[in-house]
């Protein structure tokens, strides 16, 4: 069975594995408590809709206006949550991921979680290491919306932009696709927030509300 992409470039949190819920929300709301202590609580609702627009590093620097030493504590508290934390994949995701490299398919993973988080989600979970991983380690301009690691996924695996396919559940994600020319599919399996809904859908090249309609989406001859 021939696959329709080379190449999945794929998001980690509320793409791959339920992270938001049990992870990067209460990590927030714990530092927010600790910096802003006076500011009316983000709601997870909330929370999802400014990862969405503009983006986590946004929402920090030009909403929050977190200093440096502020962000370095946010951070702390969330690699806290994320280091006693494995989170789960959604149903039907490792298969997927599993008989796409098994067919030969290159998998990868861009994210604003860090390299070693996801290196070991996979291992525990998928039986296999992603073939590359771009994450929240990297200087803020190689960082996804920033085109770099698409780019550098298609020189590294010397891939065309019709070879690779995005996958991501936010706004950034698909900021990031468009700049460079590639395919995006949006995780819809993650959200129920309706005007992020419409606006992913109508935003993007496929949208698939659950893992099952991305994987028959994906080995369909």
């Amino acid at each position: 069975m021939a696959l329709r992409y080379k190449c999945l470039i794929l998001d980690h949190d509320d793409t791959g594995v339920k992270s938001t819920p049990d992870i990067h929300y209460p990590s927030f709301v714990e530092a927010l408590k600790d910096l802003r202590p006076n500011d009316k609580p983000i709601t997870l609702e909330d929370f999802v809709r400014y990862c969405f627009n503009p983006g986590f590093s946004s929402l920090c620097r030009n909403i929050l206006k977190f200093t440096e030493a502020e962000q370095a504590h946010q951070q702390a508290i969330w690699r806290k949550y994320t280091e006693s934390t494995v989170p789960d994949f959604y149903e039907l995701f490792i298969e997927t991921v599993q008989q796409f490299k098994k067919q030969g398919g290159i998998v990868t993973v861009v994210s604003h979680s860090e390299k070693d988080r996801i290196k070991r989600d996979y291992a525990i979970h998928c039986g296999f290491v992603p073939d590359a991983i771009f994450g929240w380690e990297l200087p803020e301009p190689q960082r996804k919306p920033h085109p770099y690691p698409i780019k550098e996924i298609l020189k590294r695996f010397n891939l065309l932009e019709t070879e690779a396919l995005m996958v991501d559940d936010l706004k950034p994600g698909l900021e990031m696709a468009k700049s460079c020319k590639v395919d995006f599919a949006a995780a819809g399996w993650s959200h129920s927030i309706p005007e992020i809904k419409k606006e992913m859908k109508s935003d993007s090249d496929y949208y698939f509300e659950t893992v099952e309609q991305f994987q028959h989406f994906l080995f369909r001859t």
